[in-house]
């Protein structure tokens, strides 16, 4: 007998401490964290898989980009088909001021 703890609680809380080990270990296991500290110790590998999540992201960027804008131009065409007086001067405006610009410039 140990610090006054009988064998049997000493059981019961190794036990338990074997439970949580195990539970840590689950954990770590589902989380791959194995995998990512392992892909630290590779800055070559680290750099590459970087590089293509980058182009990943740029090429869902543009792609995403493209069919907002072609929505957008759509939708004002549907617009400008109803004729509303308020929207056709705007773009009116936008037109006239988009054609003074080109003159300025010189083109």
């Amino acid at each position: 007998m140990k610090n006054g703890k009988k064998p049997e609680d000493e059981k019961i809380v190794l036990e338990k401490l074997n439970e949580k080990l195990v539970e840590l270990s689950n954990n770590m296991e589902r989380m791959r964290l194995a995998e990512y500290v392992e892909m630290f110790a590779k800055p070559k590998r680290l750099f590459y898989v970087n590089f293509l999540i980058g182009l990943a992201r740029g090429f869902g960027s543009a792609i995403g980009f493209t069919i907002l804008a072609a929505l957008v131009i759509y939708i004002l065409q549907k617009v400008i088909l109803f004729n509303i007086p308020i929207i056709g001067e705007f773009i009116a405006d936008i037109v006239l001021i988009v054609q003074n610009q080109m003159n300025v410039g010189g083109h």
